[in-house]
């Protein structure tokens, strides 16, 4: 399948428990927000939506994050906007 962010960095959460995702997310966006990308993308799957949830209540409360939204093709994956400059 041919997706629109293949170029983009991806943290894949498949098979973590949602406390080791909560981490992973935090430590992805920070990481990549130093080095100045402006978007990335969170795969999470489906299945029984766990960990879909903590990526959306991860990154609700994120202050690197400037929007996020589930992908239009692949409800799995969530697609983030992270912000050019945080307030101090």
């Amino acid at each position: 399948m041919i997706s629109l962010y293949n170029n983009l960095p991806t943290l894949d959460l498949h098979g973590l428990d949602r406390d080791y995702a909560r981490i992973l997310i935090n430590d992805f966006v920070k990481d990549n927000y130093i080095i100045k990308n402006k978007k990335v993308v969170i795969v999470h799957g489906n299945g029984s939506g766990i960990i879909k949830k903590t990526t959306q209540e991860t990154l609700k409360k994120n202050k690197l994050v400037a929007n996020y939204k589930i992908d239009n093709f692949n409800s799995g994956m969530t697609v983030v906007d992270l912000k050019e400059k945080v307030d101090k």
